[in-house]
């Protein structure tokens, strides 16, 4: 695997280079000497902390969870229904038009950026692990931050592209010669890390801003990780822990939950630069007609129901006499405020009480998750849900899934992926669609440099 050759014959380099790049809007590290090593960064608090934080920056900055226009949130979006594609550009629009090739740029960048993350998880593990100063509650915080990025990340790679390597180590003989695990062993290792990071981080956040994980944040991604697999009485479980956090703080007012601040947020991730805001709010507005990029689907803005607030206060109307669009409005800033009032949110509650209703309606507590639907709905300004059988009340899930998470981290794709609806939802919609387009191709240079990553999947 090309990007973990490259990712250890540049270890060294990347421990000084996140010192004085990455990590200046989390921690000021003074640099002991110009000869730091690797070995030494982690016998340091400051700037073991600052290899876990450059993690983050490269991950808010770069590959699948990234705010910006080639993050999931725009490319899966218009990957499935939820955005259409309106730039004259074809290599930007590669996604809407479902034309993605073993050769394309997004999907050697998703795929190397991605596990180069990975590669930084597994050493920031092996680091603290040798540390001889760190004491043992510095190690397991550390060792849980990373273990569970490596599974949330490996978990967005595995519904992307199918069967993948599970990568654990820094080691390059072991790394070099890797294969895909199927994806039943790919869940259990993203399983096992979430649950050893359950074990290791604290409940209490270590800053009132939410960008450093705690306890609930694994926990909300081992219950993604449950109700992907269709492990229900995990699901429900996994999603109590967060909701039973008294952390968190139902919040009413829909216009403050993507403020920073917002007491429904599980973790989030700070700008790049004091008075930045959330890049989404770049990627996504725009304020004259007809957009330059992309735009809201009006199937998606279609799909919400009479008086439901997220259609007023989520979306924006722009017209003039050649037409009517619509962006995203979660994130309401996009430019520098002097302070920063909105923080790109990577998980929210929202999610835990969605995932537990449908957990709930498929284990027939059929009361519990009517309660937990209608939480969402009555937020909205909706009245209670109507459905009565297990099965409306999923079916309502989904719809609410829907309204609750477009934009968001490519979640439409992944439902409708996991509820085996791609296929009738997009094929009469996307001229370019089949059914193989479900996984992405593994990138054409991985599977030269690496044979052991091969067949390619169907349809590339």
């Amino acid at each position: 695997m090309k990007i973990l050759i490259t990712s250890i014959a540049f270890f060294t380099l990347f421990m000084f280079a996140f010192l004085i790049t990455g990590c200046e809007n989390f921690v000021d590290v003074e640099l002991p000497d110009s000869q730091l090593t690797g070995t030494k960064v982690f016998e340091d608090p400051a700037t073991a902390n600052a290899a876990m934080t450059d993690i983050y920056s490269k991950m808010r900055d770069t590959g699948i969870l990234t705010g910006l226009s080639g993050g999931i949130s725009s490319n899966l979006g218009m990957y499935a229904d939820e955005l259409v594609y309106y730039g004259s550009d074809v290599v930007p629009g590669l996604p809407y038009a479902n034309s993605l090739e073993p050769t394309s740029a997004i999907v050697s960048t998703y795929w190397n950026e991605s596990y180069h993350q990975i590669y930084c998880c597994n050493a920031v593990i092996e680091g603290t692990e040798k540390s001889s100063s760190l004491t043992d509650a510095e190690k397991k915080k550390l060792q849980g931050e990373a273990l569970f990025v490596r599974g949330l990340i490996h978990l967005y790679l595995l519904n992307m592209y199918g069967d993948i390597p599970y990568i654990t180590g820094t080691n390059y003989e072991i790394n070099r010669q890797v294969g895909r695990l199927p994806s039943e062993k790919v869940y259990e290792n993203i399983a096992n890390d979430l649950n050893k990071a359950v074990g290791f981080l604290p409940m209490e956040y270590i800053s009132a801003e939410r960008v450093r994980p705690n306890r609930s944040a694994a926990y909300a991604v081992l219950a993604r990780t449950f109700l992907y697999q269709g492990k229900w009485a995990e699901a429900s479980n996994a999603a109590s822990a967060v909701l039973n956090n008294p952390i968190y703080v139902w919040e009413s007012n829909l216009n403050q939950i993507f403020l920073k601040g917002s007491t429904t947020t599980i973790w989030q991730f700070m700008p790049k630069r004091a008075g930045n805001n959330a890049d989404e709010g770049a990627s996504f507005i725009f304020n004259s007609g007809p957009p330059s990029t992309r735009a809201l689907s009006s199937s998606l803005v279609n799909s919400f129901e009479n008086g439901d607030l997220r259609r007023t206060s989520w979306i924006r109307t722009i017209s003039n006499p050649s037409g009517v669009w619509y962006h995203a409005y979660k994130y309401k800033r996009n430019a520098n405020t002097g302070t920063s009032v909105e923080y790109s949110i990577v998980l929210r509650i929202a999610e835990q009480y969605l995932i537990r209703a449908e957990a709930r309606a498929m284990q027939g507590d059929l009361i519990g998750a009517k309660e937990d639907l209608n939480k969402i709905r009555q937020n909205a300004g909706l009245s209670n849900t109507n459905a009565i059988t297990a099965e409306e009340i999923v079916t309502a899930v989904q719809k609410e899934r829907r309204s609750e998470f477009f934009c968001e981290y490519g979640q439409r794709f992944f439902d409708l992926k996991r509820t085996s609806q791609l296929d009738p939802a997009l094929e009469l919609i996307k001229p370019g669609w089949d059914s193989t387009d479900s996984l992405w191709p593994i990138p054409e240079k991985e599977l030269l440099a690496n044979p052991f990553l091969k067949p390619q999947n169907p349809g590339y």
